[in-house]
């Protein structure tokens, strides 16, 4: 609590009273960081990396489809390629695995084959039709056959036939299987090609079911979302009974394909055939062992938390109220999602410009051109890195912010026929004029925790099998640690910014408010927020599962289709992040319900002057919880009587 200046007791709230700006130097930092991104922008277009990345570059350091200047010592350079708008590789499936990129030279041309050639006699026929050079500028056409160094200067044959990218005139081969050579790049740590091969053929003919079942997973989403705001009293019981049910008849329903597939493997079938039998058989004894372990702790988890279940359906109900007076927070993840789309599409642009930028070399081992930033300039790619994870955090902790002051002015306003006729963008502009420099700073704290977990778990992934257990185990100790304090401070900045949104106050005594709030209410904090998130977890499941459960019954359906294991992890990804996309903004609002009914209580008692904010479904929802305290207060005192009077007989 350093940064508060002051560790004494919360002082009175005065909820919506008066509004003024809030850090405002962490405000003035934020522009002037955002100014230096836009600068590293600027660079990066200045030197033609834009030119660079999009029309793109041979391996002599020649820009495609322009004139371009001589660079001393490269023989090559200084071409004129206005005419070849088109990047080839001699070698496109030449993929460097540590590297990450393709390890082939690099030629402009004016056409990309669109067939295969399978001999230099096609190669030298292709270019005399289109007028397209496949080799290297100083081998004519005519000697492609007969040239000496036609395997370093020509292309692998057979030339597989490839398409130019819509905006990067790049040329792609059309083959899947030179997509598994790509894809194993990044999947360094599958030994079996085969396997690669598969699974990528698997996904590229899925792919109308793969989008199908995403859309399936969004409109889940919304048809939960209504039935959230609607029928609150019985979400909660329908939604347990339905994920009880789901998960027993899921998991039964994997048994039985896994018994149906096992009948399926003929020893008579062809040989990838059978491979890929068996691929899905051990695919669906793994999915039905995993749902059985799943069904099993899920079930037991519901039993011990049977007893809290009625208390958060009061909650809910009060939740989904707000929904009714503010329908536009469910529109919130969507403009959240666009904004940061946005923006990362703009970072990987610039990182794209900065991976093109600075001055061309010649490398030692290869004699090709490479474009490097030396000196002061490489440490701009890490200064775009820490923008990353700032800006993205400052989006996130700006919906926050927003859904937390919409719903305030929801619970202080006691007329509800006096609320702004749009309390989102009420909220919005509140936010842009006062409060931008506190979420500034919110998000600030966050990257700084979120900066060195990232580094370490760099380091942990770049020394795996090679550090000692003792290192090893230091290691994730730090990152465990880090991971669990930025989620402390993420839930302590969220209700900063409820504070924020109910005081006007700068973010530091923002967050002592909140804390010594939430300390004094730590019960029912323990008590309200975990069943909220196990409930809204729950939804997450269902999504999730229906979304799992028909894309099984979809790949089933289709047995011509491939390896069944990446296109359900796509899906089941899609649909756990749509979902909670969709069930944070209730959770949020959950959140910023239950601390202003606790500084609502602390200040108020019902009496005249000091009436209550909240509404007869919370005063409901309040008295049910204490008449159960009550009563369980009450067996107690009962029990320890009638011990202390069986104590006094026996003496």
């Amino acid at each position: 609590m350093g940064c508060c200046g002051s560790t004494q007791k919360t002082r009175e709230w005065k909820p919506l009273e008066q509004r003024k700006c809030t850090d405002i130097p962490w405000l003035l930092l934020f522009i002037l960081f955002n100014v230096g991104m836009l600068c590293i922008c600027g660079f990066a277009i200045a030197t033609g990396a834009a030119s660079r990345l999009i029309s793109g570059y041979d391996s002599y350091g020649n820009t495609c489809g322009q004139k371009n200047a001589k660079i001393p010592g490269i023989e090559l350079s200084g071409r004129d390629h206005t005419s070849r708008k088109y990047v080839f590789f001699l070698d496109p499936c030449n993929i460097d695995i540590l590297g990450r990129k393709i390890k082939s030279v690099a030629l402009c041309v004016s056409k990309c084959p669109d067939a295969e050639l399978k001999t230099y006699e096609d190669l030298t026929k292709f270019a005399t039709v289109n007028g397209s050079d496949l080799c290297s500028y100083d081998v004519q056409p005519d000697a492609y056959s007969s040239h000496a160094d036609r395997a370093t200067k020509c292309p692998t044959l057979p030339v597989h036939p490839s398409a130019s990218l819509p905006v990067f005139h790049r040329c792609i081969p059309v083959d899947i299987s030179c997509y598994a050579k790509f894809a194993e790049a990044f999947i360094t740590f599958v030994s079996d090609n085969s396997v690669v091969h598969r699974v990528i053929a698997g996904v590229m003919t899925s792919k109308e079911i793969i989008m199908g079942l995403c859309l399936l997973a969004l409109v889940l989403s919304l048809i939960l979302m209504v039935v959230i705001r609607y029928i609150s009293l019985v979400l909660v019981w329908i939604l347990t009974a339905v994920v009880v049910f789901g998960s027993i008849g899921g998991t039964g329903i994997l048994w039985w394909l896994y018994v149906d597939q096992s009948k399926s493997v003929n020893a008579t079938l062809p040989a990838m055939e059978l491979e890929v039998a068996k691929d899905n058989q051990k695919a669906l004894l793994i999915y039905a062992i995993a749902a059985t372990v799943f069904t099993v702790i899920l079930l037991l988890l519901m039993f011990f938390m049977r007893k809290r279940v009625a208390l958060t359906i009061a909650l809910f109900h009060v939740a989904g109220k707000v929904f009714t007076y503010l329908p536009l927070l469910a529109l919130q993840p969507f403009w959240t999602f666009l904004t940061l789309m946005l923006f990362w599409v703009y970072w990987i642009t610039v990182l794209l410009f900065l991976g093109t930028a600075g001055s061309p070399v010649q490398n030692n081992q290869t004699g090709l051109v490479e474009f490097r930033m030396d000196g002061p300039l490489q440490y701009m790619v890490w200064y775009h890195a820490v923008g990353l994870i700032w800006i993205s955090e400052f989006i996130l902790a700006c919906q926050q912010m927003t859904v937390a002051g919409a719903v305030v002015t929801y619970y202080f306003t006691r007329d509800k026929s006096q609320m702004p006729f749009t309390p989102i963008v009420s909220s919005v502009l509140r936010l842009m004029r006062y409060h931008l420099g506190t979420v500034v700073k919110g998000a600030f704290i966050i990257t700084l925790v979120e900066i060195p977990r990232l580094i370490l778990t760099y380091i942990h992934s770049q020394l795996k099998g090679r550090e000692n257990a003792c290192a090893r185990c230091m290691l994730k100790a730090c990152i465990c640690c880090l991971w669990c304090l930025e989620k402390c401070l993420a839930y302590l900045n969220m209700n900063a910014y409820i504070a924020t949104a109910i005081n006007s106050t700068n973010f530091c005594t923002s967050a002592r408010d909140a804390f010594f709030i939430l300390a004094e209410n730590a019960l029912r904090v323990a008590a309200i927020n975990s069943v909220g998130d196990f409930v809204l977890f729950l939804g997450k499941v269902l999504i999730v599962s229906c979304t799992a459960f028909a894309g099984v019954l979809s790949l089933n359906y289709q047995r011509e289709y491939t390896v069944w294991v990446l296109p359900l992890i796509i899906v089941c990804i899609f649909a756990f992040l749509v979902a909670h996309c969709f069930l944070s903004i209730f959770e949020i609002v959950v959140d910023v319900l239950f601390l202003c009914f606790a500084i609502d209580t602390k200040y108020n008692d019902g009496s005249p002057g000091r009436e209550y904010y909240m509404d007869k479904a919370l005063m409901e929802f309040v008295e049910n919880t204490r008449k159960a305290t009550e009563r369980y207060n009450k067996s107690e005192g009962e029990s320890r009587e009638m011990k202390s009077m069986t104590g006094g007989t026996l003496a």
